[in-house]
Parts: C-alpha cells; sequence; structure tokens
C-alpha cells in the first residue's frame, strides 16, 4: 500500500465515509453504502471503508502519453516525440 492509502485508513478510524468518499466519489453507490452502514453501527463502516481502500489502491504511476496528433498513436510510426 502506498502512504496515501495508509493515510486514508488512519483518517478512516476517525470518520469512515470520508476515505469512501475520496477513494470512489460522493455519488458513488459506496459512499452511500459506507454512510448507511455508519448509522447502522461504526464498526462495519470502518471494515468496510478499509474494503474500499484495499481494493482501490493509490495509482503512483500516470497513464498521460502526451498531446498525439488525431489518428496517430503515441511514439508509434510517424510521431513526433516532443
Amino acid at each position: 500500500m502506498h502512504a496515501r492509502d495508509w493515510l486514508l485508513a488512519f483518517i478512516g478510524v476517525f470518520l469512515p465515509f470520508l476515505p469512501v468518499a475520496l477513494k470512489r466519489g460522493v455519488c458513488s453507490a459506496d459512499f452511500w453504502i459506507n454512510i448507511a452502514l455508519c448509522l447502522l453501527g461504526f464498526l462495519p463502516a470502518l471494515i468496510h471503508c478499509w474494503y474500499i481502500i484495499s481494493c482501490y489502491p493509490y495509482e503512483s504511476s500516470s497513464s498521460y502519453r502526451g498531446v498525439t496528433l488525431p489518428g496517430r498513436e503515441p511514439h508509434g510510426y510517424g510521431a513526433v516525440s516532443v
């Protein structure tokens, strides 16, 4: 796990719905499930929070490949790298 995931796991001990909102978004089903679990009890919400953090780890590498021209693959034949 990345250090950001460990920080979210620590924050989840106090507010379990906050890391879920940061990982999955406020309008996601996971967030609303965690809110319902918070209302039912703290421990189920905490377990669900840690489950979401472990299922969706932080990606330290970016998939950005730079600006490409229409119809050309980045770094393919005929593409100019800047």
